[in-house]
């Protein structure tokens, strides 16, 4: 199973169990507007992740973050795409400079760049 399917079953189950509707495996996948296969599949890691609409629209059903799902799925949505790709030498340099820095500095960085805090 691969992580993405994985952890999309693990979330679906996890709602299913709190005794929320709606969330049976033929209930989320008629929400997404695929076959109820399909979804088994995709959890089971015999199919590969959706789509990016289709991860979203996952997303939106689980309550999950959109960018969450799509990095599990090995994929990055395309308005993060575009960034990237306008200034592709510093989005890369940046990446590699928070790799591996503590969850801490990075929220620092995001919190500086969102509040203009220059």
């Amino acid at each position: 199973m691969n992580e993405f399917g994985q952890y999309v079953r693990q979330r679906r189950l996890e709602l299913q169990a709190s005794k929320k509707h709606g969330f049976s495996l033929r209930q989320v996948a008629a929400a997404m507007e695929v076959q109820p296969s399909y979804l088994s599949k995709v959890e089971r890691g015999d199919s590969g992740p959706p789509s990016e609409e289709t991860t979203k629209t996952l997303a939106a059903i689980l309550g999950e973050d959109p960018d969450v799902l799509l990095a599990l799925a090995g994929k990055v949505s395309k308005d993060l795409r575009e960034a990237i790709m306008k200034r592709p030498k510093l989005f890369a340099e940046l990446i590699r400079q928070v790799k591996d820095a503590p969850d801490q500095a990075v929220l620092r960085v995001v919190r500086e760049v969102r509040d203009g805090n220059w």
